[in-house]
């Protein structure tokens, strides 16, 4: 076979199974754009194979070299800048807007906690000490810090679903009073 007629018969492949090449990308890549250069990557190197692949394995040669292009790829940019659809800063500015909210909300219940609930509450879930640490903490058994933590918990979630109490500027005077004082 000479040159022009193994290019001839691999254009005609090209164009007769492009649509079918397009849509092994995609699905391997999730990208159009992406699907294009895999298609271009694995049609590069199969050019120069073509006089080997038997007849009948073409698509399924091409189909390999698209995956083991994808796979590359990956490999390569592996810790690289990933595209999305949502900047990943606007949802956690969201997050981070949430949680304040949730904090000033919050504050005020815990204050209105009686001090041993809240202690166990603060120590459990803000410094993450476990039941037998917090126990050993507050000089009292574990099984007090449980029931106390049960009891809290319920109480803020009361307090918060009712809407009982809303947030008010004493943490922000608390803020405002602390630096004062440490200038």
């Amino acid at each position: 076979m000479t040159d022009a007629e193994r290019r001839a018969e691999f254009t005609s492949f090209v164009r007769t199974h492009w649509s079918q090449l397009m849509t092994i990308a995609v699905a391997v890549s999730g990208s159009r754009y992406e699907a294009e250069d895999l298609v271009q990557t694995a049609l590069t190197n199969t050019y120069g194979r073509w006089h080997k692949i038997r007849d009948g394995e073409a698509l399924a040669y091409l189909r390999r070299s698209i995956v083991n292009a994808h796979i590359s790829r990956w490999r390569r940019h592996r810790g690289a800048e990933l595209t999305m659809a949502d900047p990943p800063e606007a949802a956690a500015a969201e997050r981070g807007a949430v949680a304040v909210d949730d904090r000033l909300t919050l504050l005020p219940l815990l204050r209105d906690l009686p001090q041993r609930q809240r202690a166990v509450l603060v120590l459990r879930y803000l410094c993450d000490l476990s039941d037998a640490d917090v126990a050993t903490a507050l000089g009292t058994s574990t099984g007090t810090v449980r029931s106390q933590a049960a009891r809290g918990l319920a109480t803020l979630r009361r307090r918060h679903s009712r809407g009982e109490r809303e947030p008010d500027d004493e943490p922000t005077q608390e803020l405002v009073s602390l630096s004062e004082g440490a200038r």
